[in-house]
């Protein structure tokens, strides 16, 4: 028995293969939208939150001034109920993001994670913050030394000064080393394009700075 195929059948399934990629296509850009919308809005109302704590602490601080309390009695927490910390912000590369406890999907979806069992900003060691290379993170692609890396939290704004950056491997966890002094970790995969499960980490080094007077 003979399969005969012609140029009609030919074309006929061309066409169809042409529409299933088509609609997987559009699928894909619809969920891309959809998961890039969703981002912005969580940002958006964090960022928003954020910036009423902000205002709660800071009045909340000056009453505690003109009625000559400690500000150890009124010292907010490190890290909010929800796991809010802060916010990041290197101004010359356009990065800005609010910063949330924990690397899990849900929140590097979300958010610049903290990297749980390093040190909170503000404090002696090596604070760890990670985020997705084609997100929050893609602008570090950019990052120089010198560059300086805001971090605000409820506790105060700190300031950084980028030392150094470098290409590791996966298991290189020594990047989040205790310091005696106060560093910031930046991790990101990498390459930048890379696509599919980058092979490698970029790590950016960044030292405490003094504030500003």
């Amino acid at each position: 028995m003979k399969l005969l195929v012609t140029r009609e059948s030919v074309r006929r399934l061309l066409r169809w293969t042409q529409r299933i990629l088509l609609a997987s296509a559009v699928l894909a850009l619809s969920y891309c939208g959809v998961v890039l919308v969703d981002t912005w809005i969580f940002q958006r109302q964090a960022s928003a939150e954020f910036e009423r704590q902000l205002d709660v602490e800071r009045a909340a601080r000056d009453d505690a001034s003109r009625s000559a309390k400690s500000d150890a009695a009124v010292a907010p927490p490190a890290i909010a109920p929800d796991g809010l910390i802060g916010r990041i912000e290197i101004e010359r590369i356009g990065l800005s993001a609010v910063i949330f406890e924990g690397i899990d999907k849900a929140t590097l979806r979300h958010a610049v994670g903290h990297i749980p069992s390093t040190a909170l900003p503000g404090h002696p060691g090596n604070t760890g913050l990670s985020a997705h290379r084609d997100s929050f993170f893609r602008p570090l692609r950019n990052i120089q030394r010198s560059d300086i890396i805001a971090v605000t939290t409820l506790r105060g704004a700190f300031r950084y000064r980028v030392v150094s950056t470098r290409v590791v491997a996966p298991t290189e966890v020594s990047v989040l080393d205790p310091s005696k002094t106060e560093v910031l970790t930046l991790v990101t995969c990498h390459p930048f394009y890379f696509v599919g499960s980058a092979p490698n980490r970029f790590i950016v080094r960044a030292e405490r700075i003094a504030d500003r007077s």
